[in-house]
């Protein structure tokens, strides 16, 4: 296991000694501390004051990034009507089908990163529940992944619409570009997942909602953000 350069360790040591970072010097020591000789994905964690067994305190939404992910997003398309899969194949979606499709998910192909279908496939695509739930990749119209527009949904998200959704840990994870974005590009992306989970908070949800929140790279260390300062800051948008 390779051990850390004696640069690292001070540059760890400068930042991590902080309690509460801004989000605009958190962006700044990810970038500093991101040493890998990959173009790491930077991301936010969150720690939110929901039980998610109980359905009126689910978090669940999208995002659209100003900046896009950095990423090239494989999107599989579920529709059976022609010029629904024109518009999809259009927009440059991965796989496009309906019946086939289904079938060809249940024999356990998933190379895709998102997934979009029509209003009339979802009583099969919900047989996929098992394989895509785990996965993150199950369609939903609240995410506006269940959609007649197929042709747009694609276009959005490979532009940089994200989904994000709270774990049985009440545990948010979400992308916010990568480490050769500019420090400006990184911290609209992050402003506007925060300014997108806040408006999701849950009416059910009493006291405080957003407990803690970090920003890491891949394989960097994590910055804590202070989270009143960023309830009070996107509280009001």
């Amino acid at each position: 296991m390779a051990t850390a350069t004696k640069r690292r360790k001070a540059i760890d040591a400068r930042h991590l000694e902080r309690r509460f970072m801004t989000l605009e010097d958190a962006v700044k020591a990810v970038k500093e501390c991101a040493t890998a000789k990959f173009d790491e994905t930077v991301e936010l964690a969150f720690l939110l004051g929901v039980d998610p067994r109980h359905a009126d305190q689910m978090v669940r939404g999208s995002v659209s990034l100003p900046h896009g992910t950095g990423k090239q997003v494989r999107v599989a398309v579920f529709c059976k009507q022609a010029e629904q899969q024109e518009a999809a194949r259009e927009a440059g979606a991965e796989a496009v089908g309906a019946e086939d499709l289904v079938q060809k998910v249940q024999e356990g192909w998933t190379d895709f990163d998102a997934a979009v279908a029509a209003p009339d496939m979802m009583g099969m695509v919900g047989k996929l529940g098992k394989i895509l739930g785990p996965r993150g990749l199950m369609p939903s119209p609240k995410a506006g992944t269940v959609t007649p527009n197929v042709g747009q949904a694609v276009e959005e998200i490979r532009k940089g619409k994200i989904e994000y959704r709270v774990d049985k840990n009440a545990n948010i994870h979400v992308p916010v570009g990568k480490v050769s974005f500019s420090e400006e590009q990184l911290a609209e992306n992050a402003a506007a997942i925060l300014e997108s989970i806040m408006r999701a908070r849950p009416a059910a949800c009493k006291g405080a909602y957003l407990k803690t929140c970090a920003m890491s790279s891949t394989m960097g260390p994590g910055f804590r953000l202070d989270p009143a300062a960023l309830t009070s800051q996107f509280r009001s948008k």
